[in-house]
């Protein structure tokens, strides 16, 4: 939805001298999308889809209502800058020739995104491609052949392959070769239309003289196996489509052949980025508990004494194990690092054992001295190992409540200091945060305004800024452009705040989703709540699961009872959760669930004070609710779902 918005904003800005129509194809969307149009941009042209009906239907569906000469399919996550409708469009007219017209296209840290021009995934650009020659012959013809990496990224060329992220295309052309191929859900369409121009007689361009910013993976982060599977899926239709028999079977072949190649390698990575940490506590904590029983058996006992086998290879490592269980769920595992959350979860976790030690046989009760040392050790080794990361330059493993950056807001002076107290009411210690003044005023009338956007580069230097954040009230989305392009050699990160909005969006990497800053509040999608929801769905449904034969009798329906029970203990429905019958109204996207806020009230209806119960339900999110709600409407646990 933010981005959307943020995307709208510069779209109507770039429209103002030029005669156009906004049209806006929903696929059925959770974020408040609509409710957000339907309040900010009244006058656009919007279809609602009920379902996700993918890339290439949803667009073509707002290109059949369409009545301009030339049509424009624009990712929601982009931003324009307030000419590029004017010069692309002229560009155009001046070349009756073109099909359609791609521009340069930046990320979010203002780097240029090699996939601005592109060419046919062939079997030899594809093998290139996916194999990682591209990336080590980036310049070359042959190698580069599918990101055409010899043309020129600041000159006009003629490619092969535009980008769907921005398609501008002659409407006479789309009559001609047709709309975008339907066969293709996501990724792949904008290869199939690009080729159906060509061979239609007109030709694409890639045109640089006007940029977009395209926040790259917001809808699909890049990393996951699903990607891989759903992209090169999408290049087998198209060998299938386009090529001959024997190139395509060539092409499937070495396409399946890097599914499975991309697919492990993203999984491991993925897995890897996951465990790495707690991995490491497991192996420290594990080799000082090894070694301290070896040591305490031979040195302290005089060698009479050495623990079995099964106390050290079964027994602690399992032990470890289920406290870092404990840790994860007590948001010992959350970033930034909270040492007492560690510490908290560390100590649950060591009383739990201790009480299931105290039951356990007494031949399988070999030392609790040892247990309550490697307690202790845990606690210690992850908080000094850590420490001693960070201090060595791993940020990720900061320590605090909030994550510390070095802001600085460019903008004008009034718009800049409501920035300011935005960031201050996040998540983020904006302690060191300051301002750059946008306009030519050089008076500094406090010490948070370090200068003016003159002095842009050096400010960032001597200050050793980290984080640029631009008000688009102040600054056109061309000038802010022309500074994130003109600073991309330093490891800045950018963000934009729109005016009169109590967000802040940014991107870090093409490869990772983007950051936004938001007025923190304690919601139901957030990671934390949802740990303790599912801790809460678990616990609860296998304890009355277990009692079930003594209290049964409660219900009308027992067996159904029984049923939705097993369904929350494995995670398809929470116990508690929204109203999903409040149509047309936009809620928190999270699991169906038997009950829902209304159910603690005498009431069947729906009007305003519902909705309301439902938004504060998730704004404010507390596993009490949960509890009360529960309580309240335990008869209604037999519900059909």
């Amino acid at each position: 939805m933010h981005f959307l918005e943020q995307c709208l904003n510069s779209v109507m800005e770039a429209i103002k001298t030029i005669e156009a129509e906004v049209i806006v194809v929903d696929n059925n969307s959770v974020d408040g999308s609509l409710q957000m149009l339907s309040e900010k941009f009244p006058d656009l042209i919007l279809i609602a889809n009920k379902d996700n009906r993918g890339f290439s239907k949803a667009n073509n569906q707002g290109i059949r209502v369409s009545k301009g000469e030339y049509v424009l399919l624009l990712n929601p996550d982009t931003i324009v800058e307030e000419d590029t409708f004017v010069k692309a469009l002229a560009f155009m007219d001046q070349h009756p020739d073109a099909g359609g017209l791609g521009v340069k296209m930046l990320d979010g840290k203002g780097r240029f995104l090699p996939e601005s021009k592109r060419g046919l995934p062939t079997p030899a650009a594809a093998f290139y491609k996916m194999f990682g020659f591209s990336k080590l012959f980036p310049q070359s013809k042959r190698f580069a052949s599918y990101h055409q990496g010899h043309l020129d990224a600041d000159a006009i060329h003629q490619v092969e392959v535009l980008s769907g992220a921005f398609m501008l295309m002659r409407k006479q052309a789309l009559d001609k070769v047709g709309l975008l191929d339907e066969d293709f859900f996501m990724y792949g369409e904008d290869i199939d239309l690009s080729y159906r121009l060509l061979k239609g007689g007109y030709k694409n361009y890639y045109f640089p003289k006007t940029r977009i910013i395209h926040y790259k993976g917001e809808s699909t982060k890049k990393n996951t196996v699903n990607y891989v599977f759903v992209f090169y899926n999408a290049m087998v239709i198209f060998a299938k489509k386009h090529y001959s028999s024997e190139n395509a079977k060539l092409f499937s072949l070495l396409i399946n052949t890097a599914i499975i190649f991309r697919a492990i390698i993203s999984l491991l990575a993925s897995t890897f980025k996951k465990l790495l940490v707690p991995f490491i506590d497991f192996c420290l904590i594990y080799m000082g508990v090894f070694l301290t029983a070896k040591y305490w058996g031979q040195y302290i006992l005089g060698g009479q004494y050495s623990y079995p086998a099964l106390f050290l290879y079964v027994f602690i490592p399992i032990i470890i194990i289920f406290w870092q269980v404990v840790i994860y769920y007590s948001g010992g595992y959350d970033k930034p690092i909270k040492p007492l959350k560690i510490i908290g979860g560390q100590l649950v976790g060591s009383l739990l054992v201790l009480v299931i030690y105290a039951l356990l046989p007494e031949s399988y009760r070999f030392s609790r001295a040892l247990l309550l040392f490697a307690s202790l050790w845990s606690i210690m080794i992850m908080l000094l190992w850590r420490l001693l990361f960070f201090s060595l330059g791993f940020k990720s493993l900061k320590m605090g409540n909030k994550l510390t950056k070095n802001i600085a807001v460019v903008g004008e002076e009034q718009e800049a200091r409501r920035v300011l107290d935005l960031i201050k009411k996040t998540a983020i210690d904006a302690s060191a945060a300051s301002i750059i003044i946008s306009d030519e005023v050089s008076v500094v009338k406090d010490n948070l305004i370090l200068g003016n956007i003159r002095q842009l580069s050096e400010i960032v230097n001597i200050h050793k800024i980290n984080e640029l954040i631009f008000c688009a009230k102040s600054l056109q989305s061309a000038e802010i452009i022309n500074l994130m392009t003109q600073l991309k050699s330093t490891p800045l990160e950018f963000k934009i705040a729109p005016p009169k909005q109590m967000f802040i969006i940014g991107s870090n990497s093409i490869n990772t989703s983007s950051d936004i800053y938001f007025i923190e509040m304690n919601a139901i999608n957030k990671e934390s709540n949802k740990r303790y929801k599912r801790l809460f769905d678990f616990s609860i449904s296998l304890t009355l699961i277990l009692l079930f034969p003594l209290h049964f009798f409660l219900f009308k329906y027992p067996l159904r009872y029984l049923k939705n029970l097993f369904v929350v203990l494995l995670g398809y429905y929470t116990f508690v959760g929204l109203d999903s019958n409040l149509d047309g109204v936009l809620l928190p996207n999270m699991k169906k669930s038997i009950l829902h806020p209304l159910d603690m009230m005498n009431y069947n209806g729906v009007n305003q004070d519902v909705v309301d119960l439902n938004l504060v339900y998730a704004k404010n999110y507390k596993i009490r609710n949960d509890l009360i709600i529960l309580f309240k409407s335990f008869r209604k646990l037999d519900r059909k779902i």
